[in-house]
């Protein structure tokens, strides 16, 4: 199992569900009232996770964590964004020592532009 692919897979579920009826989609009632609904999610699931961190429960840590990806993955997904997106972003990094890529931030205000 690629964990790419379940990425894909699932953000291909989420997009199906644009413009679907909210009453009978979740996603579609997040992306109905986006980006505020979605934001809100991706804070309280954030929280979640820390919390979770916190009580050093490695079950508790994962489902959380699910839970925020698939958030993150609705908000990308409002954006017109992908999985695949964030993973070249990584593997652009990869190799590159966190201190020098938090050093060329300052540098550059601008996160790198993505075609669509």
């Amino acid at each position: 199992m690629n964990p790419t692919d379940v990425l894909a897979r699932l953000a291909d579920v989420i997009e199906s569900r644009r413009g679907a009826d909210p009453q009978s989609s979740y996603v579609a009632r997040l992306l109905a009232k986006a980006p505020d609904s979605i934001l809100k999610k991706i804070g309280e699931e954030a929280t979640e996770t820390v919390m979770a961190a916190k009580d050093a429960d490695p079950a508790k840590v994962i489902y959380e964590t699910a839970d925020l990806w698939f958030h993150t993955l609705v908000m990308l997904a409002h954006f017109g964004l992908r999985p695949e997106d964030v993973i070249a972003e990584l593997a652009r990094r990869e190799g590159l020592s966190g201190l020098q890529e938090k050093a060329s931030r300052g540098q550059t205000q601008t996160p790198p532009s993505v075609d669509p």
